[in-house]
């Protein structure tokens, strides 16, 4: 994602209170879904939503599984309290670490940044939306880099 991009997401993390839109997103979410969107800080449940909406005004066709995937693509972060500074510095640096253990102090919040995908999948029963949600970083598939074009440009 180019600087700016990246720079108005920071100041859009920071500055902006977005109540998201559950209601939206329980109307596409199923099962365990439900309970996974709910447990995301609401910035991203928030963040989440636009992404969804983005992904339908360019792809209308889109099946659900895959807007439920733009609704969950973030959820791996709410294993860790949002820290916005957490999230500044790992937004600038994320260095390779491994999934597990999964600790605690600025090294967890580098493995969260780098394998939330991971995490939020591993919690998805339904094979598609977590093909999509493992893949939201490095697209293979045509909804995945579908999905990955709305990410980037909300």
């Amino acid at each position: 994602m180019p600087f700016l991009g990246r720079l108005r997401r920071l100041l859009w993390a920071l500055l902006v209170r977005e109540a998201p839109d559950d209601a939206f997103a329980l109307g596409f979410l199923v099962g365990e879904e439900r309970e996974l969107y709910l447990s995301m800080d609401p910035r991203d449940r928030a963040h989440g939503v636009r992404v969804a909406r983005r992904l339908i005004s360019l792809y209308p066709e889109a099946p659900d599984f895959v807007v439920r995937a733009a609704l969950l693509h973030d959820a791996g972060k709410a294993l860790r309290p949002y820290c916005p500074l957490e999230r500044v510095l790992t937004g600038i640096y994320a260095p390779p670490v491994p999934p597990y253990p999964l600790r605690g102090g600025l090294f967890g919040a580098f493995q969260v940044r780098r394998h939330h995908p991971l995490y939020a999948a591993l919690r998805l029963q339904d094979p598609r939306v977590r093909a999509l949600v493992l893949e939201h970083h490095a697209p293979r598939s045509l909804w995945g880099r579908r999905l990955h074009q709305a990410d980037q440009e909300e």
